[in-house]
């Protein structure tokens, strides 16, 4: 099955309100910008989708990717475990005035959380977060002498991921640290949308190098020049454009 698209707005048609988004990236490393920014098109011209869950690292960085969508109103809650980055103000400003939820979860929980949803493994016990804010109204059991957290797993709707290479039938291969949080994403959604630097023709990629096969994968689509976060901070790049704070 040919699981290409030809736009990006194709790619990200069909994402409803109130849908949970994972979105693959640590920082700028690996963060689908382009598709993104695709869903915020979709917003401006339509008003949908909004509501949205987001599941991320972090919270997004200047005006651009994660922290555009945040800044159009299209989140109602944000799932992460870093908050507070380089360059946090859009979502700051939009927690301090209550317009968006968030649900911090240490960084190695939400990596197993996600893991774990792709897995079909309900919960885990974890010893990270005992004896904080983080445990409470979680369940606490002892093992070995030791206390540990039950942590659920997390699954998505959607699921908006960066890849290196991609073949016609959704299998990817990552730019080493661009791989973090993608390959479990991809696993964690039921529908997974990937932009890939290059899609190749089916058994170009050795099968040895694949780290997404495509059964996760539902559509593909080609961006052959993907922008990157930190580079377009640093030109004061704000999306959409000609939009101000």
């Amino acid at each position: 099955m040919d699981k290409t698209r030809a736009t990006l707005a194709e790619a990200v048609a069909d994402i409803p309100d109130g849908a949970s988004v994972m979105i693959g990236g640590f920082g700028g490393s690996g963060a689908p910008i382009e598709l993104i920014h695709a869903l915020i098109d979709r917003f401006a011209a339509t008003g949908s989708p909004k509501n949205l869950t987001l599941i991320n690292n972090n919270a997004g960085n200047g005006h651009v990717g994660l922290a555009a969508l945040i800044e159009q109103g299209m989140v109602r809650k944000l799932i992460c475990s870093f908050p507070r980055s380089a360059d946090p103000r859009v979502f700051t400003q939009k927690y301090q005035a209550g317009e968006i939820e968030l649900e911090l979860v240490p960084q190695g929980t939400l990596a197993e959380r996600i893991r774990a949803g792709g897995a079909g493994i309900p919960a885990f016990y974890t010893p990270t977060g005992f004896g904080t804010l983080l445990a409470e109204g979680k369940a606490i059991e002892t093992f070995e002498g030791r206390s540990y957290v039950r942590e659920r797993w997390l699954k998505a709707d959607v699921a908006l991921i960066k890849a290196d290479v991609a073949d016609p039938y959704g299998n990817l291969t990552y730019r080493m640290a661009a791989r973090n949080f993608n390959p479990l994403m991809a696993m964690a959604a039921a529908t997974t949308i990937v932009q890939a630097r290059r899609i190749v023709a089916a058994g170009e990629i050795d099968p040895e190098t694949v780290i997404t096969p495509g059964i996760f994968v539902q559509y593909v689509v080609e961006v052959a020049n993907p922008a990157q976060e930190e580079v377009l901070n640093r030109a004061g790049a704000r999306y959409p454009e000609g939009e101000v704070a």
